[in-house]
């Protein structure tokens, strides 16, 4: 049995606005994307509007976070308006010509479209703010910030709120709803406001911090509700998308909690939704709407509401489908109901898939850069048309069309194509600065050396220093002056010159106190400084701003300039090896405290390996973070985020792209950094890159290297001047984590039959150690001008089985691990200067040069290796080989050393006698590892989480992402810097980004 449930498309206007209007993005409240209005059935067409620069998406990355790929449109009272991504402005065009009407600048980006009430318009930006603007002339009426405070960040490469207004706007029975706050760590804001006064009806301010299940099973996290998307009202109920994971819902009228139901639907989400009868429509599925509970059968694609069902535009091919109620057996084959969706009709061979709205019995929809109208009477197309881009959003009103693309174009379909369009977007004009400030900015090149990055201008003035260090450089300049005619000027000058947003943005404000973030600014000038002949009047905020480790402050009088060069940050820490320093510690000399607050986030474009691959950790040194991808290194500045240079390694990490949970857990990384050079290990060479640069300076290559018998380099690290190496094993090749055979670790190797030294400078060989049986890569350690390493046979139990069906028990006893020799060489000439045979059973080792100990144990993480078996660790007298200790510990994370203390979740032990010390925090779900600083431990607790050595205030969680699976969050350069490392992870965490957080005073 079953009954069909009659899906209401309910035309829901917020005010008395014409019907031919389009207030909000996708028609309604609802977010329908259904108009009864029809469109005439061969629309031509009128006008076209092409911006200078395209849309600047958020995160162009990823296809979940798709709000801001176009300028979307809403139209009323006769004007087509929209914000724009890349110069923080909210347009309105004349819908019938195209004609520019008026335009409003916001401090930031806008990446949504606004909503219409009677005679004004409602829009938010990543400023942080609700603007309410005069529909007829774009005059403010009123603003109010989502977050607490005025405090800025760099976000998506732009200088945002701390809590950017990412909750797209809607509007039903005269209340404005809308959202501040992408990150919960900091607090995110919902409110509804009144439309006519803009009086807060309510805020709920603490769904952001919930102790909630996460989207993987036993995951736990303080980690709630984000906001990032169009939101959604019906009559009880408001939905809020939150970014890469499913919609919470709120009870309209109070703005009380409803769900959230993370966990259950932990691959599910967008930022796109949908209500329909019962059901909300999200990400692919369909939810219902009184509890959150999914459907079973997945509703792709673009979708909109119509009288006949929901309308499913997937590529090539339109459905359309109904809800119908089906009878069910329950787990215990008791009856049940149980909504599913069946098919009406279909249509194949039409545009579809990118953008579908219903104009009356017609459907409009878009596939990439075509379009089709298709009549739902008939079922057939009756129009097509190409526009320049993929259409991403489509808007009726007054019997046209609206279309707009990624390119940032927005076109006008039917009307009356006799009426005059717009006339083309202006030309940039080409001007140059008067000529006191091109030898200004002559003197500014010469003295600071910087000609990228991010340029602060406190006191623009008149704006021309801000334009001529645009024309002349490739920075990206932000001006701020308190002077608001000021502002109005250069903002004017950058418009007219096609570089606003693109190249710099201005703000009005406090040189003294502009609330942007620290350590952003590659180079800080100021514009009135020129004429007021004074170089400290902004000093102790320039102070502020500077980047460590070479930003520049350059201001005063022509011919006089001050120049202030900021050096390192006092007890900033670095990590210049997998495990932080080639003595595998896993800690660095760090001095940040938490509570932890983001500094900037951004995406960026370099192909990761799958994070089950475990790839290489993040190098960090002077400034400068090193992440590696799957064809490259990429060097990004660590306080701003910008890439500075890519040095291309084909498939250098092919072999880690797979699902294997082994990685550099067991084969060691294969690169480090010394000084002012990095080491990269490529096939059976090893290149020495200049840091600044990217630029190769030296190749090294194994003795007895020949074409005749192909090697590979193992082992990687430098230390005092000279690079260490390994010639890899390629015959023994460990186990799949899941004990099945995987190709790709036939490509990863874990031990290696001779260790030798090279000069770095001069690149001759220096030394030669062949192994008797065999060294692991995990059992090296170097430092205090001695290599201790461990020379033990190899652990059969470890090797991968070469049949694909090996399903060998888990718990069977792997065989015996001969004990091996542990040796300490001398650095330099690799002379022996003890060794020990003494029950010698370790499998990684850990030095201590401040307190000459050595720490011998075993890697006994989740996913190990057979051979990682013991609950065991003892320390030896590094200087001597004397035996210290040796005791049982129990522990399942890799051992860091952090002073004199050993710390292995859930175990702490005294590095000096072995006795234990007190870890009093919890670790939830999370594969990855521990890295440390001096008062920080930093981990996967379900979300990102980490524990302050100093406050003790237990795990604290900075929510909404995830670290990867082995350690790609490191306590470097006075903040906590955190490269994307989740590639191929589908669970519902609510951003991924690469990013970087601050600590407290």
């Amino acid at each position: 049995m079953r009954r069909v449930l009659f899906l209401a498309v309910v035309l829901y206007h917020a005010a008395p606005i014409a019907a031919k209007d389009w207030p909000i993005y996708r028609a309604d409240a609802a977010r329908s994307g259904y108009t009864d209005e029809p469109l005439a059935a061969s629309p031509g067409l009128v006008w076209t509007h092409r911006p200078h620069h395209a849309p600047h998406p958020a995160w162009p990355r990823d296809e979940r976070m798709d709000f801001d790929s176009a300028f979307a449109v809403i139209v009323a009272r006769g004007r087509v308006i929209f914000g724009s991504s890349a110069d923080g402005a909210i347009r309105a065009l004349e819908a019938a010509t195209g004609r520019e009407s008026w335009v409003f600048f916001t401090d930031a980006p806008v990446r949504f479209a606004p909503a219409a009430w009677q005679d004004r318009v409602f829009a938010v930006s990543d400023d942080g703010h609700l603007y309410c603007l005069r529909i007829d002339d774009g005059g403010l009426l009123g603003k109010w910030r989502g977050g607490p405070a005025d405090t800025r960040i760099l976000g998506n490469s732009r200088i945002i709120s701390r809590w950017p207004a990412r909750g797209g706007p809607v509007i039903r029975d005269d209340t404005v709803y809308w959202a501040a706050g992408i990150w919960q760590s900091e607090g995110v804001f919902l409110r509804a406001q009144r439309a006519e006064s803009g009086e807060v009806v309510w805020e709920n301010s603490q769904s952001g911090a919930i102790d909630m299940p996460q989207p993987h099973p036993t995951a736990q996290a303080v980690s709630g509700v984000t906001a990032q998307g169009y939101l959604v009202a019906d009559e009880d109920q408001l939905f809020v998308p939150t970014g890469r994971s499913v919609p919470a819902a709120f009870a309209r009228t109070d703005g009380k909690f409803q769900y959230y139901r993370l966990q259950e639907n932990g691959q599910k989400g967008g930022t796109q939704a949908m209500t329909a009868g019962t059901l909300l429509y999200n990400g692919g599925y369909a939810f219902q709407q009184s509890d959150g509970q999914v459907l079973p059968t997945r509703v792709e694609g673009a979708v909109c509401q119509h009288p006949q069902g929901i309308v499913q535009g997937l590529k090539d091919q339109l459905r359309v489908l109904r809800a119908v109620t089906k009878e069910v057996a329950d787990r215990k084959g008791q009856p049940t109901q149980r909504l599913e969706h069946e098919l009406v009709w279909e249509l194949a061979n039409v545009p579809a898939g990118t953008a579908l709205i219903a104009a009356g019995d017609t459907l409009i929809s878009a596939g990439e850069n075509r379009l089709a109208a298709i009549d739902m009477t008939n079922r057939r197309v009756t129009w097509t048309t190409e526009v320049d881009a993929p259409a991403r959003s489509l808007a009726v009103s007054d019997g046209r069309l609206f279309v707009s693309t990624v390119s940032g174009a927005v076109y006008c379909f039917g009307g009356d194509p006799s009426v005059p369009s717009a006339a083309p977007a202006s030309r940039p004009i080409e001007s140059r600065a008067p000529q006191l400030v091109a030898e200004v900015v002559d003197e500014i090149i010469r003295t600071s050396g910087i000609t990228a990055g991010y340029c602060v201008d406190l006191g623009c003035g008149d704006g021309d220093l801000t334009c001529e260090l645009i024309r002349r450089t490739d920075l990206y300049v932000v001006a701020i002056d308190a002077d608001p005619a000021k502002v109005a000027a250069t903002r004017r000058k950058l418009l007219d010159r096609g570089v606003y947003g693109a190249r710099g943005m201005v703000h009005c404000g406090d040189p003294q106190a502009t609330n942007y973030p620290k350590y952003f600014a590659n180079l800080v000038v100021s514009g009135r400084s020129l004429d007021s002949g004074s170089a400290d009047s902004n000093t102790k905020e320039a102070l502020r701003l500077q980047r460590p480790y070479g930003g520049v402050v350059c201001m005063g009088p022509p011919g006089s300039m001050r120049v202030t060069t900021r050096g390192p940050l006092d007890k900033a820490g670095e990590w210049t090896h997998l495990y932080a320093t080639a003595a595998n510690v896993s800690c660095s000399t760090d001095d940040i405290h938490g509570p932890l607050h983001v500094l900037w986030f951004r995406d960026i474009d370099l192909a990761m390996p799958q994070r089950h691959g475990r790839g290489p950790a993040p190098l960090f040194s002077a400034g400068r973070v090193f992440v590696e991808g799957m064809d490259a290194i990429l060097a990004v500045d660590a306080y701003n985020g910008l890439p500075l240079w890519r040095f291309e390694l084909p498939k250098v990490l092919s072999a880690y792209n797979a699902d294997h949970l082994a990685g550099t857990a067991v084969t060691g990384s294969n690169f480090c950094l010394e000084g002012d050079s990095l080491f990269v290990c490529y096939q059976d060479r090893c290149y020495r890159l200049d840091v600044a640069t990217g630029k190769k300076l030296s190749t090294y290559t194994l003795p007895g290297t020949t074409a005749d018998e192909p090697v590979t380099w193992g082992y990687v690290a430098c230390e005092d001047g000279v690079l260490y190496g390994s010639l890899a094993n390629r015959e023994h090749i460990v186990r799949h984590a899941y004990l099945r055979a995987d190709d790709f670790m036939k490509q990863q190797y874990s031990e290696s039959k001779s260790f030798c030294a090279f000069d770095v400078a001069t690149g001759a060989p220096l030394w030669r150690y062949d192994a008797a049986q065999s060294i692991r890569h995990n059992a090296i350690a170097i430092g205090g001008g001695r290599v201790f390493l461990i020379d033990r046979p190899l652990a059969a139990g470890d090797l991968l089985s070469r049949a694909p069906d090996d399903r060998r028990s888990k718990t069977a006893k792997p065989p015996e691990h001969a004990l091996g020799k542990l040796l300490a060489l001398d650095a330099r000439s690799g002379k022996p200067v003890w060794n020990t045979s003494t029950d010698v059973y370790g499998t990684m080792l850990i030095y201590s040069a401040a307190h000459d100990l050595l720490l011998s144990c075993y890697q006994a993480t989740r996913f190990k290796l057979p051979s990682e078996a013991g609950e065991r660790m003892a320390v030896y007298r590094a200087s001597t080989g004397e035996l210290v200790w040796d005791r049982e510990v129990k522990y399942q994370t890799r051992p860091l050393l952090n002073d004199r203390t050993i710390i292995a979740y859930p175990s702490a032990a005294d590095l000096f006698s072995g006795e234990s010390r007190p870890l009093d925090f919890v670790k939830s779900y999370g594969c990855g590892q521990i890295a440390g600083s001096k008062n920080l431990l930093l981990f996967r607790s379900a979300t990102f989480g980490y524990y302050d050595l100093t406050r003790r205030s237990g795990t604290e969680n900075f929510g909404g992402i995830r670290p990867g699976c082995w350690l790609n969050v490191l306590p470097v350069g006075g903040i906590v810097l955190s490269p994307d490392a989740t590639t191929g992870c589908k669970c519902s965490y609510q951003n991924r980004a690469w990013m970087a957080l601050e600590g407290s005073p």
